[in-house]
């Protein structure tokens, strides 16, 4: 039992029509999806399932199904109504939300370029995104901020292809992080490559240019331990 994933291919995507496959404890499991499961960093996406009977289920997060390989869970909230197994529903993802989380992790693309070390970990959100770099040099807070304005208004293309596990591997510099590895024994990877400034496997969603970013600041550099240096983003303003 899997669903599609159509965000992987379409991340400006906000609805689609899709049949329950399953409910169980994890949450609601359909056949195609439009929300992002919570992984490599970034947050589920949350919205709502519209039945054809006009029931309409609140999703708080989305998760990948524990027990059911290849299978998205869509968590509903407490309250909401029950779906059976067959229901056909639209599955529509907060637009907002799902667009702070594009622009939010294209930007941590253009804070890789920045900064060329290894990073060890990653957070985005609606409300913030956060990079922790392996490295013991201190980073300038207004010099990285002005490197985002300068790679945003130059308008880089932002697209992605797929790539089999051989290229991976012979690309080893590809991987930038540390401590979430690309999915491996699917056959191919997912590359994002932002022209000109980043190339990296990422399985996430973003803006197609990076134009799209917008006013995107470092709010923060932290030093977390002797060769961590922790980098947060905000919106400005």
């Amino acid at each position: 039992m899997t669903t599609d994933e159509l965000f992987r291919e379409d991340a400006g995507l906000l609805s689609c029509e899709a049949t329950v496959l399953a409910v169980d404890e994890a949450g609601i499991v359909l056949d195609r999806t439009v929300f992002y499961p919570l992984g490599g960093g970034q947050a589920g996406d949350s919205g709502e399932l519209l039945a054809a009977d006009g029931r309409r289920v609140a999703i708080v997060d989305t998760r990948k199904h524990k027990a059911l390989a290849g299978a998205v869970a869509h968590i509903p909230a407490p309250d909401a109504p029950a779906l059976q197994p067959g229901d056909r529903v639209t599955a529509r993802i907060d637009a907002e939300r799902r667009r702070a989380h594009m622009r939010f992790h294209t930007a941590t693309h253009l804070l890789c370029a920045l900064v060329p070390h290894p990073v060890d970990g990653c957070s985005i959100t609606a409300g913030y995104a956060r990079l922790d770099f392996h490295m013991s040099e201190p980073l300038d807070k207004d010099a990285l901020s002005a490197g985002i304005a300068r790679l945003v208004a130059e308008a880089h293309p932002v697209r992605h292809r797929w790539i089999d596990e051989a290229e991976l591997d012979a690309n080893p510099q590809l991987v930038r992080s540390m401590s979430v590895q690309p999915p491996r024994g699917l056959g191919r990877v997912r590359v994002l490559e932002i022209e000109g400034v980043d190339r990296q496997p990422c399985g996430g969603t973003h803006v197609a240019n990076t134009a799209e970013v917008g006013a995107v600041v470092v709010t923060k550099i932290e030093k977390k331990s002797a060769m961590t240096r922790r980098v947060v983003l905000g919106f400005a303003g």
